[in-house]
C-alpha cells in the first residue's frame, strides 16, 4: 500500500523534525520574521475565460522513479511562470518524491505566482511550518485525515492566511471535504494505493460538487486532448506535473494547454 508507506514514513519523520524546533517556537519565529509577499491560490483558480494551470515541480515518484535526471527546482519554476502558470506546487516529501522544505522557499522568493505545498500533511505542526517556508497554499489529502482533523486544518491554515486544495478520490472523501467547508476542491485522478490513473474519475465526482466550489482535476493530464476533455467537464484548474516535468519546454507547453482549453470554451460558449 503506497499511501500507507509514505504516511507511516512520514510519522517518522515529524518525530524527529520536532526535536529541533517545537510548535510554540514555530509560533514565536512566524511572529518575529519578515513575512514573504502573499499571493491568493484560490483568486489565481477562477476561471478567467480558460482553464487555470497549476504546474507543479517534482523530481521524482514512487510509480515512475526519477522523472527528471537534470533537476532544477529554481529554474523549472521560472520556465513555468514564463510560460503563464497560474500557481506553482511544489513537493517538499523527501523520501518518495525527492522533494525539499528548500526547493519551497527559494522557488517563492523569485516567483510572481501562488505557491502550493504539496506534501502528506497529517501534524498541526506541519501547517505552520508551511507557512513559515513561504507557502501560499497547502494540499490536505482526506484519504489520509479523518473529517475533525480536516475541519481543523482548514481553520488553521485560513488563520495563517493559506489556502487549502483538498484532495478527493472517491465520494465518502468528497464529502469528508464538503463537510469540512473545503471551497477548493481536488480530484485526483490517481489511485493512491497502486497509482494507476483514471481521467474518468473527475467526471464521476464532478456531479457531487456545489457550483460554488472551485475545481481542479489532478493526475493524468498528458496532451491538449486531455486538457480538451476536462474543459469539457467544467473544471476551473488542472494540477500538471510529470507531463510538463518530461517537457524539453515547460513554458511553451503550458500555452499550448491553455489554448487548447481556451479555444474549446469558446467554442461551447
Amino acid at each position: 500500500m503506497i499511501l500507507g508507506d509514505i504516511v507511516a514514513a512520514k510519522v517518522i519523520q515529524l518525530q524527529m523534525e520536532k526535536q529541533h524546533i517545537s510548535l510554540d517556537g514555530m509560533k514565536y519565529m512566524l511572529k518575529n520574521m519578515p513575512s514573504y509577499r502573499r499571493y491568493s491560490f484560490k483568486e489565481a483558480l477562477k476561471r478567467k475565460g480558460g482553464l487555470s494551470i497549476i504546474a507543479e515541480v517534482k523530481k521524482a515518484s514512487p510509480s515512475k522513479g526519477v522523472i527528471a535526471a537534470e533537476f532544477n527546482a529554481l529554474e523549472t519554476a521560472k520556465a513555468y511562470q514564463a510560460g503563464g502558470a497560474d500557481a506553482i506546487s511544489v513537493l517538499t516529501e523527501r523520501r518518495f518524491f525527492e522533494g525539499s522544505d528548500q526547493y519551497l522557499s527559494m522557488i517563492k522568493s523569485q516567483v510572481a505566482v501562488p505557491v502550493l505545498r504539496k506534501d502528506f500533511i497529517i501534524d498541526v505542526w506541519q501547517i505552520y511550518q508551511s507557512r513559515l517556508l513561504g507557502a501560499d497554499a497547502i494540499l490536505l489529502i482526506s484519504a489520509i485525515l479523518d473529517k475533525t482533523l480536516l475541519k481543523k486544518f482548514c481553520i488553521i491554515a485560513d488563520m495563517l492566511g493559506m489556502d487549502c486544495l483538498v484532495e478527493v478520490h472517491n465520494e465518502m472523501e468528497l464529502d469528508a471535504a464538503l463537510e469540512a467547508g473545503a471551497s477548493i476542491i481536488g480530484i485526483n485522478n490517481r489511485n493512491l494505493n497502486d497509482f494507476s490513473v483514471d481521467l474518468s474519475t473527475t467526471q464521476r465526482l464532478m456531479k457531487g460538487i456545489p457550483s460554488d466550489k472551485i475545481v481542479v482535476a489532478e493526475s493524468g493530464i498528458r496532451d491538449a486532448d486531455d486538457v480538451r476533455y476536462m474543459a469539457s467537464l467544467g473544471v476551473d484548474a488542472l494540477l500538471i506535473g510529470e507531463t510538463l516535468m518530461r517537457s524539453d519546454c515547460p513554458g511553451n507547453t503550458i500555452k499550448q494547454f491553455k489554448k487548447a482549453a481556451g479555444g474549446l470554451m469558446e467554442k461551447f460558449g
